[in-house]
């Protein structure tokens, strides 16, 4: 990583990129442009940033704010890459035209709507080298919510102890239950209770995690990535439930404890939630015996 004293000298060609952060955009310029600040914000490991728009109009980058943190990263000696991807067929497409554009052993999938404290990618890549399951992630918090405390929806809070190991999550099993973990502020709670000290983390049992997921990019492909997406309508969601449940049945999964990814707690951008993308996946699996 370049520092400030040296975005005026010649640039050299960008570090070879551990980790791939791929984020996909829709008519959020000023969300995109904070997502883009807690990435600047990130000094290990090495990483390349492709930004995937499929905003109407103009696109995301060409908003000052986003255009001023794109070069940011640039001078500091990141490769960003811009692409335009329509028309929009839904949201497991999108994330299948991202991951088939990293080459990194490592992506992070990173919605344009969370921000990342400093620290946070490293504590995540060195989770995944460590645990060496298929993947980690930090559940965005919503800090409006830091004097909610909701005790019921952490109560099935479960530590890993030892190993990441293949679970089988489905609606109706106990580790389903798991999923209101990650609502409001329960995690910025549970950090607080656990009493974690500056560069500690703890590994915890999900049902899934959206917002802020790193892969090993050759486990989510092995598990079939989001290819599914053909046997989606475009109006769906959970398609990230999806790929993680897939990759949990081979590699298994975690959260990491603390968490320091922060929803900006903007409006969604997704309106047509008429399709559960596992009713439709997992169903036709099981149709077929798989």
């Amino acid at each position: 990583m370049r520092f400030s004293e040296q975005w005026a000298q010649q640039q050299d060609r960008p570090d070879t990129a551990a980790v791939d952060v791929l984020v996909p955009t829709c008519n959020r310029p000023a969300e995109l442009a904070v997502t883009l600040a807690g990435l600047a914000a990130q000094q290990e490991p090495a990483f390349a940033v492709v930004v995937s728009d499929q905003s109407a109009g103009q696109p995301a980058w060409e908003h000052p704010a986003v255009a001023a943190m794109v070069r940011v990263l640039e001078a500091q000696g990141r490769q960003v890459t811009l692409l335009r991807h329509l028309p929009r067929q839904g949201l497991a497409e999108h994330r299948q035209f991202l991951l088939n554009q990293s080459t990194a052993d490592q992506c992070l999938f990173l919605d344009d709507d969370v921000w990342l404290e400093p620290g946070a990618l490293a504590r995540l890549s060195q989770a995944l080298d460590e645990l060496q399951c298929g993947f980690v992630g930090m559940a965005p918090q919503g800090l409006s919510f830091l004097d909610d405390r909701r005790p019921e929806q952490t109560a099935n809070f479960q530590a890993w102890d030892g190993p990441v190991t293949p679970e089988h999550v489905r609606p109706g099993t106990l580790e389903f239950e798991q999923w209101p973990l990650h609502n409001a502020a329960n995690l910025s709670h549970l950090s607080a209770e656990l009493s974690l000290k500056p560069g500690q983390w703890v590994p915890y049992h999900v049902a899934w995690l959206g917002g802020c997921v790193l892969y090993r990019r050759e486990a989510l492909n092995d598990a079939g990535g989001f290819r599914f997406w053909t046997s989606l309508p475009a109006g769906h969601a959970g398609e990230d439930v999806v790929a993680q449940w897939q990759v949990m049945e081979r590699n298994g999964g975690a959260g990491i404890l603390p968490s320091g990814a922060v929803h900006l707690e903007a409006p969604t951008t997704v309106t047509d939630r008429a399709v559960e993308a596992y009713d439709v996946v997992l169903g036709q699996e099981s149709v077929r015996g798989t």
